[in-house]
Order: structure tokens, then C-alpha cells, then sequence
């Protein structure tokens, strides 16, 4: 879900470096305790502008762009959930940070590194994306997307990402395939006219959601491994229907964390903590910020 141009002149910006050696940026907003907001698919560190800034006066902010992304270097060949713990390591490292956020990818990336690394003391988990079981529903795709991607075919792999992860909007299903390529084609040209040149754009995220589908095929299946995380987790999601696949993944966390709560937000969807941009029409970050503020600011 890219965004909008959100204002960032209060943000400074920063980086580390990842165990690889790969540069991880980040920008940085706020005064007080430390706190890591981490993005999912399709998004950058731009994608929680807002939802920082309603923090800011209470917390230090570090918005990480994940490997592939606006400040951050590239994705290498040996990528996985590993490299994605990494990188969040050294961010906690740089910042001090003993909470985080993060949504969907960026959710389960938070957990599997406090499992891992219980310096995180809190974690307020957005419908993190883990599936529950190894079934190829959701993770076939990828496939398909290197080959459309490959011929430069940017729309139709991404129409075949938001099919494979049951993200197509309603509409497109109507209208039919060819229809939804052709309009997300539009879109991704006159996003690219407007964009200014450090703009992260649908056309510059598209090479990233095929790391997202083999994260999500390297992870499913271990939701036991969770009952590790000492940290206190609040769980948090929309009571929208798609994906299909996250509300068994969020009772999953619920049976399975030792130390969890959870809230729903009525009418909020998958992207209900991110920006409005072109890709997410209904984000409401400044619905879910006071439930973050609330749990990170309890003793």
C-alpha cells in the first residue's frame, strides 16, 4: 500500500547496517521512549507517516524501510524471515527500542524477533500475516509474478499478487482481469508522471512482493514456535474479511502467546493502520493509534 505525499519536514533520517552489511534507513520523529514501526507488503517506512506523527509527543518514532525500499538497500538471493529479524535487530540495537509495531509481514517479522531477542518488551501486532497451515493457497503465485515481472509486465504481476493473496478489491473481480491489469496500469503511469524522484512508488515496491509470498510459504505452518515470545503482545486488526487467511492467524496468536490482548476495530480493512495512498483508500491510522499509545505507555 504506498502512500500519499504525507509531510515529513519534522522527520530527520538515519540508517544502520544490517549483520549482511546491508544498509537499513530509517526515518525518525518525536521525542521520548523508543519505538520501531514496521511496514508490510506493498508499503515503505512513508506508509505510517501519520500514524507516527499522532505518537511523536510521546515517543522517539524510527520508521524502518524493510530491504528493496526507499532507504534501505537490496533484497540478496538467500533472503528470509532470518535477514528480516536482522535488520529489525539492528535497528533496535541503534535505537534502544524495547517496543514495536508492525502490520501484516512487519507484524510477524516483530514476533519471530522478540521470540528470539526479548529486549522487545512490547509488541502491538497489526493482523500479522503468518499461515496456519503449509497449503500452497496463498504463496503459489510467486511463480507466475517472476515470469510477468520479468517481461516487464509490472501491473499484470501485480494483479497477480493481489489475486494470490486475496487482496484484489472487490471490483476487480468484477470487472474481470484484463479490465483490473488495464486499470492498474493507468494508475501506475500517472502515479509515475506525479512522483517526485525519492517518491516510493507502486512501480519501485512491485519487485518486493515476491520476497513477501516466500516469506509467507518459509513461515507457515509454525505457529507453535510463538508460544516462546515472553513479550506482551496486544493484537490488533479490522473486522473486514480479506485476507481470508488472517483471522485464523490472529486466533492462532491468541491460543498460542503467553502474554496477549486483543482488540477489533469495526470497518477497518488489511491496510486500517497505514496511510491513505494509492493502493489503500481506507486507512484510519489515527483510529488504531490511541490503542498503541495506551499499551506502550503502560508500565
Amino acid at each position: 500500500m504506498s502512500t500519499a505525499q504525507t509531510n515529513t519536514a519534522d522527520m530527520t533520517t538515519g540508517a544502520v547496517l544490517s549483520k549482511d552489511g546491508t544498509r537499513i534507513g530509517y526515518l525518525r520523529v518525536g521525542q521520548g521512549p523508543a519505538v520501531v514501526l514496521l511496514h508490510g507488503s506493498n508499503e515503505s517506512a512513508r506508509s505510517h507517516i501519520r500514524l507516527a506523527q499522532a505518537l511523536a509527543d510521546a515517543f522517539t518514532v524510527y520508521l524502518p524501510d524493510r530491504r528493496g525500499r526507499g532507504l534501505s538497500g537490496p533484497h540478496r538471493p538467500d533472503h528470509g524471515i532470518r535477514t528480516e529479524v536482522e535488520d529489525l535487530q539492528a535497528v533496535l540495537s541503534a535505537s534502544g527500542a524495547e517496543r514495536a509495531f508492525g502490520v501484516s509481514i512487519g507484524a510477524l517479522i516483530a514476533l519471530e524477533t522478540a521470540r528470539i531477542q526479548p529486549v522487545i518488551r512490547r509488541i502491538a501486532a497489526y493482523e500479522p500475516a503468518l499461515l496456519v497451515d503449509t497449503t500452497t493457497r496463498y504463496t503459489g503465485w510467486v511463480a507466475r509474478f517472476d515470469r510477468e515481472m520479468a517481461r516487464g509486465d509490472v501491473a499484470a504481476a501485480e494483479i497477480t499478487s493481489l489475486y494470490g493473496l486475496d487482496l484484489a478489491p472487490p471490483a476487480f473481480k468484477l470487472v474481470g482481469r484484463r479490465l483490473a491489469e488495464a486499470l492498474t496500469n493507468k494508475a501506475l503511469k500517472s502515479e509515475d508522471k506525479k512522483a517526485s524522484s525519492d517518491a516510493v512508488t507502486m512501480r519501485k515496491l512491485a519487485p518486493t512482493l515476491r520476497w513477501e509470498g516466500l516469506l509467507l510459504a518459509e513461515t507457515a505452518g509454525t505457529i507453535g514456535t510463538f508460544a516462546e515470545v515472553p513479550a506482551e503482545v496486544l493484537l490488533l486488526g479490522g473486522a473486514m474479511k480479506r485476507p481470508a487467511f488472517i483471522k485464523p492467524a490472529l486466533d492462532a496468536f491468541s491460543r498460542t502467546l503467553p502474554n496477549n490482548g486483543r482488540m477489533v476495530f469495526p470497518g477497518l480493512e488489511h491496510g486500517g493502520s497505514s496511510d491513505i495512498g494509492p493502493t489503500n483508500r481506507n486507512g484510519k491510522p489515527d483510529v488504531v493509534a490511541p490503542a498503541i499509545r495506551s499499551f506502550f505507555t503502560q508500565p
